[in-house]
C-alpha cells in the first residue's frame, strides 16, 4: 500500500519511524491499495483522519510525533482509518457491518492489542487499567492481549463487553513489586 509523506513530515522521519510505519501495514489488510499520507503532529501522539470530498473518502491521513514513536500509536491511528472505511461513503445509505470495528477510542485500543502482538509495545492510552499494569506493562501486555482478543469475542453477545474487560484487566494477579536497590558505588583497586 502506498505511503505518502507531507512536506511537515519530511524532515523528522527517522529511519526508525518509517520502518516501523512499514512494520505495521502488512497486518492491516483493509487499507490494501489505499493511499495513506502520514504527517507530523506536536500536539498528541498521533491523530487520524478520514477526509471526504462530496461523500466518497478522498484521503485516508494519520498524523504521528516521531518522538518517542511506539507501535501502539501506529496501530492505533491505523485502526482509526479502518473504524473510518467502515462507514464508507457518506453519499450512500449506512448499512455498518456488525463485524466491523466500531467507532470509538477505547474500542481502537482493543481492536489495536488483538491485532498482532507487534503492536503490544506500550500500554494502552484509553482504556481503565491498574497503575501498576501500566507501569510493569511488558509483564502483563500479553494477557491484556489475550483478554482483548476474548472481549471481542464476546462482544456478539455482550453488550457492555469493554467493562467487562477492564474488570478482567483490573482483576489480574499483581505482584508483589519489586524492590528498587540504590545504585552502589563500584570500588575499583589501586595500583
Amino acid at each position: 500500500m502506498p505511503v505518502r509523506f507531507t512536506p511537515l513530515m519530511k524532515p523528522r522521519l527517522t529511519r526508525r519511524a518509517r520502518e516501523m510505519i512499514e512494520r505495521s501495514l502488512p497486518h492491516f489488510p483493509e487499507l490494501q491499495g489505499k493511499t495513506i499520507t502520514v504527517g507530523y503532529t506536536r500536539k498528541h501522539l498521533g491523530s487520524a483522519t478520514v477526509i471526504y470530498r462530496r461523500g466518497s473518502i478522498s484521503a485516508l491521513v494519520i498524523r504521528l510525533k516521531v518522538r518517542k514513536l511506539n507501535y501502539q500509536t501506529i496501530g492505533h491511528e491505523l485502526i482509526h482509518l479502518v473504524q473510518g472505511l467502515a462507514h464508507g461513503d457518506r453519499s450512500k445509505s449506512r448499512i455498518i457491518d456488525r463485524q466491523s470495528i466500531p467507532s470509538g477510542e477505547k474500542q481502537c485500543d482493543v481492536w489495536t492489542l488483538a491485532r498482532d502482538p507487534l503492536f503490544c509495545d506500550d500500554p494502552p492510552t484509553y482504556l481503565r487499567m491498574p497503575r501498576i499494569l501500566r507501569e510493569r506493562w511488558s509483564d502483563y501486555a500479553e494477557s491484556v492481549r489475550e483478554l482483548c482478543i476474548a472481549a471481542i469475542a464476546q462482544r456478539g453477545t455482550q453488550r457492555r463487553y469493554i467493562q467487562w474487560l477492564e474488570a478482567k484487566i483490573k482483576g489480574l494477579p499483581v505482584n508483589k513489586p519489586v524492590e528498587k536497590q540504590e545504585p552502589r558505588q563500584l570500588l575499583l583497586p589501586l595500583e
